[in-house]
């Protein structure tokens, strides 16, 4: 159990730690999103926030979708003891995420092309979503956008690999979207300010580096429960 609880902890502060990429990658997108309501709801933060949320509520949903099918994919490495193959990549890819972030890996952009071909079968169907007049329409398409092509994303997901259980990897991703909400949401309601922040190469590097941190930390605080729970069944079945 502890063990799933570290997971959840890195996860949702790989999400926060990750404020300024969430608002220089989606603060566009979810600005675009605001920018397709009617106008008295634009004008409107009380009417605007509802939508705001739904985007995010359906963009949390498809997170947690990508992390069942990353949980039921890695569950068969997780039961031949292939946790710390798991562990040690997420680390690897969390380290990459945070110098990128910082300005010192741009080359870790790449890594976000291998979403590309899903998100082209998607983003017509966004489109077609568009104008948002219902939260209903908010909701559908928060769940594209949550497909959108992004390396935050993807390390986030290494680390709920590590679980390799469905349900809990899905948790998982949805303890990173709770760190990335505050981002996000802001980003929908203040989007001039933020994006301001967002450009600040101190505050970028700050991240890159308090994420590269947690990625060490994750090095030698052991995710992976199976290991643990099957070593205890074995010395019970001899016993």
């Amino acid at each position: 159990m502890e063990a799933i609880t570290s997971s959840y902890i890195t996860a949702f502060l790989l999400g926060l730690f990750s404020t300024v990429h969430c608002i220089a990658m989606c603060g566009s997108v979810i600005g675009a999103l605001t920018l397709s309501l009617p106008v008295e709801v634009r004008e409107n933060q009380r009417k605007m926030f509802p939508y705001v949320l739904n985007y995010n509520l359906g963009r949390l949903l498809s997170y947690a979708i990508a992390g069942a099918i990353v949980g039921l994919l890695s569950s068969p490495l997780i039961e031949f003891n292939g946790h710390l193959v798991l562990r040690y990549l997420s680390v690897m890819v969390m380290i990459a995420m945070g110098l990128y972030l910082g300005g010192w890996f741009p080359k870790f952009a790449q890594m976000e092309r291998m979403g590309a071909p899903i998100w082209k079968r998607l983003q017509p169907i966004g489109q077609k979503l568009l104008p948002v007049r219902t939260l209903k329409q908010a909701f559908l398409l928060g769940t594209v956008w949550g497909w959108l092509p992004c390396g935050l994303v993807y390390a986030a997901l290494a680390v709920a690999a590590t679980v390799g259980e469905p349900v809990k990897a899905s948790m998982v991703m949805l303890a990173f979207g709770v760190g990335t909400l505050p981002a996000v949401m802001g980003a929908g309601l203040f989007t001039g300010l933020l994006a301001s922040m967002a450009r600040a190469k101190h505050l970028r590097q700050i991240a890159g580096i308090l994420i590269i941190a947690m990625a060490l930390a994750t090095a030698f605080w052991p995710m992976d429960h199976h290991a643990h729970d099957n070593h205890t069944s074995h010395e019970h079945h001899v016993l």
